[in-house]
């Protein structure tokens, strides 16, 4: 399926900063690498539903697929908007490590993050077959390079098919998408470094996986 470059990702419904704008080139790369993300819908009542998926973005669609007992899907009618939201790594930002600390005082906590929002229109398919493609696709996705990938021809037909109808589809068209890498980038590099080193020794593995991000977007 064409991967085709659709919005630019500074634009849509998300607070997004100049200096905070994920590039382009880097969104769906960044969708790929994490694989789940929450799909979120208004039920009749008005409120939201959310439930986290394993996606696949392909060319200007979301592809996913919800167990049937999940009372969400019947939420959703055609064509209905929809946000999907891609979540990276997060964590806390002391101001005792800023190096601006010890100059002025004037520093204050944050919370660093990085996320994609994709907006568009959802549909449901109740349809075994195409399901049954949007469970290939899925599949492909996330077992290509393994040394021994899993099929789904793999299992029994007959098991396949009754699995099959356990769950139902879900397509989203995505309209608009926003990306945004909150990693420090308005504070001076003394600053940027010295949260790096502070979020390197959290015990938190999400902070310091935040570290290796903000490391690798430091000047060289």
């Amino acid at each position: 399926m064409p991967q085709t470059s659709l919005i630019s990702a500074d634009t849509g419904p998300m607070y997004v900063p100049p200096f905070n704008k994920m590039p382009s080139e880097n969104v769906r790369d960044f969708v790929r690498a994490i694989g789940g993300a929450e799909l979120i819908t208004t039920g009749d009542d008005g409120y939201p539903r959310a439930t986290l998926l394993p996606i696949v973005w392909a060319g200007d669609r979301v592809i996913a697929h919800l167990a049937r007992a999940n009372d969400h899907w019947r939420q959703i009618a055609p064509d209905s908007p929809a946000l999907v939201v891609c979540r990276g790594d997060q964590a806390y930002v002391s101001p005792s490590w800023y190096d601006a600390k010890a100059e002025h005082h004037r520093v204050v906590p944050t919370w660093n993050y990085s996320t994609v929002h994709l907006t568009g229109r959802a549909t449901v398919h109740d349809d075994v077959e195409w399901v049954r493609r949007a469970v290939t696709l899925l599949t492909d996705q996330e077992e290509s390079g393994r040394p021994d990938p899993w099929a789904v021809t793999d299992a029994p037909a007959a098991f396949i098919d009754g699995q099959l109808r356990g769950i139902v589809g879900v397509e989203v068209i995505v309209e608009q998408v926003s990306a945004k890498a909150k990693l420090s980038q308005n504070r001076s590099l003394a600053d940027r470094t010295g949260v790096v080193a502070g979020l390197a020794d959290e015990p938190s593995a999400q902070a310091r996986a935040m570290a290796e991000t903000m490391r690798g977007q430091l000047p060289t």
